[in-house]
C-alpha cells in the first residue's frame, strides 16, 4: 500500500495550478454564479500564497486539494475531482485542526456536500448571512469548529 500524500506549504509556482482546482468546482457548481475573473482568482489565491496561509496535496499530476487558512479563519477548501472521495480534504482539514484550537469558515447555503462534510468534521452553524458577505451575494452559513478539551477526551 502507498503511503498519503504529503501536505505540503504553496509556492507562487502553485498559483495557476490551484487556479485550475478552483476552476474545476466552479464549473461543477450550477448554483454558484461566476463572482470574479481568472485573473482575480489567480491574484486572490497569490496573496494567500504569499501570507504562508495555503496548504496543498499533490498527486501524479500534481496540486489536487488545497487549503488557505489565516490563523483559525478557513478561507478556502478545494479537491480536484480528479482527487475527490480520497481524503483529501479531510486530511487538509484535520491538519488546521492539527494548528488551531478552533476554526470558523463559510460556507453557502446551497452547498450541500461541503455542509455535510464539515457536520461530519465537528463543525456546527454559529451564524446566516443573506449572501452580501460574499462575492456570489449568496445566502451563506457561518460554521465553527472548537478542538475538544483534553477533560472532554478522557471522559
Amino acid at each position: 500500500m502507498s503511503a498519503e500524500p504529503e501536505i505540503l506549504q504553496a509556492r507562487l509556482r502553485d498559483t495557476l495550478p490551484l487556479a485550475r482546482i478552483l476552476w474545476d468546482f466552479t464549473g461543477q457548481a450550477d448554483w454558484l454564479p461566476p463572482a470574479r475573473g481568472k485573473i482575480q482568482d489567480m491574484t486572490l489565491i497569490a496573496r494567500l500564497i504569499k501570507r504562508g496561509a495555503v496548504r496543498l496535496i499533490r498527486d501524479a499530476k500534481g496540486p489536487c486539494a488545497f487549503i488557505a487558512r489565516d490563523d483559525t479563519v478557513i478561507q478556502a477548501l478545494y479537491v480536484h475531482s480528479r482527487a475527490r472521495r480520497h481524503g483529501h480534504g479531510r486530511r487538509l482539514l484535520r491538519d488546521a485542526k492539527a494548528r488551531a484550537p478552533s476554526l470558523s469558515l463559510w460556507t453557502y447555503e446551497a452547498a450541500h456536500i461541503a455542509r455535510h462534510f464539515y457536520a461530519c468534521e465537528g463543525f456546527t452553524p454559529a451564524a446566516w448571512g443573506d449572501g452580501r458577505g460574499n462575492d456570489e451575494h449568496l445566502p451563506e452559513l457561518l460554521l465553527l469548529w472548537t478542538a475538544p478539551s483534553r477533560q472532554t477526551e478522557a471522559a
